[in-house]
């Protein structure tokens, strides 16, 4: 019989259609190819068709934008938002704007066009994850801005322009409202109760156990209660921490090694389907709160969004965390 569940933090409800109940393989697509040939801008030896990068890993010798580098974080050729120019706030009778100060960057995780999250190794995968860490603490020095906000789309079926793999960030200079949701979702819950309602919820997660995917000493993943997409997936530290650039340095390799496993894990379970990942962190001026917790959200694209979502603000999902989070931890990878 469907659920009604309710997301404990956004007050937001999804329908968990168990009549309409859809296992992995519903959703199975064949392993996806990488196409041969064609000219791609982030492999190496490209690097004067992209802008000039603003960080790099690789070689000690190498120069600034040319071959060598393990990564690279460049601006956007297209930004949604540009770097120069004052922050003004206007309004137009009942309307308000501001103008689009910003900052727009991708991050190129690898110089192999074929090479993906999933597939790389632990250490270059520690490389993306502090290069998210670097980007927000350079940011966070621009006092135009109040959020970064990390996220990935990965394959054309999740907004990927390019195949070679990459995220980005925004830089922005508001709380983006689903950030402002959580925030106001987690402070009621620590005002009533005194206590983070994300730590809350992975101490419920543990000891349930039934939409736990992986955990190490550090991390947890989980399928969260009421999620609002087949196979979405969280990776939150264990210990409460607001703000994701502020990790110790020892805790990166624990976060790359259950991240890749996670990614290898759906890609198993899922066969190699699109995905979009976000970073949720707190907001800048706010790195210390007590009842925030950063997270990464990963949500495949397996379902579309129609007439009734748009209406009603209700997701409808066929299938339920805890037979996800069970595929999940049986996936042989």
């Amino acid at each position: 019989m469907p659920e009604l569940r309710k997301d404990p933090i956004l007050d937001r409800w999804v329908i968990i259609s168990t009549d309409r109940q859809k296992r992995p393989t519903d959703f199975f697509l064949p392993e996806v190819s990488h196409r041969e040939g064609g000219f791609c801008p982030f492999c190496e030896g490209n690097e004067d068709k992209t802008p000039f990068e603003i960080y790099a890993r690789g070689k000690e010798d190498r120069k600034v934008n040319e071959p060598g580098w393990s990564l690279r974080v460049v601006p956007n050729r297209f930004p949604a938002l540009t770097i120069e120019g004052d922050l003004k706030k206007e309004g137009e009778g009942l309307y308000d704007k501001i103008t689009g100060v910003g900052a727009h960057e991708v991050i190129i995780e690898t110089p192999d066009h074929t090479e993906t999250l999933a597939s790389m190794s632990v250490e270059k995968f520690i490389e993306v994850l502090e290069a998210y860490r670097a980007r927000i603490t350079d940011l966070k020095r621009d006092k135009r801005f109040k959020y970064v906000l990390v996220f990935k789309n990965h394959g054309m079926a999740a907004g990927a322009s390019l195949e070679h793999s990459h995220s980005q960030l925004i830089a922005l200079p508001i709380i983006p409202k689903r950030v402002g949701e959580e925030l106001a979702g987690s402070k009621r819950h620590f005002n009533y109760k005194e206590r983070c309602i994300y730590c809350d919820i992975i101490h419920q997660e543990i000891s349930q156990k039934s939409r736990i995917v992986l955990e190490n000493a550090h991390f947890i993943v989980l399928s969260p209660f009421a999620p609002k997409s087949p196979f979405e997936t969280w990776i939150l530290p264990k210990k409460h921490l607001a703000s994701y650039e502020n990790i110790p340095s020892e805790c990166m390799e624990s976060l790359a090694r259950i991240f890749s496993e996670t990614l290898k894990r759906l890609d198993k379970a899922l066969g190699s389907h699109p995905y979009n990942f976000i970073l949720h962190t707190s907001p800048f001026g706010l790195e210390n709160i007590e009842y925030y917790h950063w997270h990464f959200e990963i949500m495949p694209k397996l379902t579309k969004t129609a007439g009734f979502e748009w209406g009603s603000g209700f997701y409808i999902n066929p299938t339920s965390p805890e037979e996800a989070a069970g595929f999940l931890r049986e996936a042989k990878i």
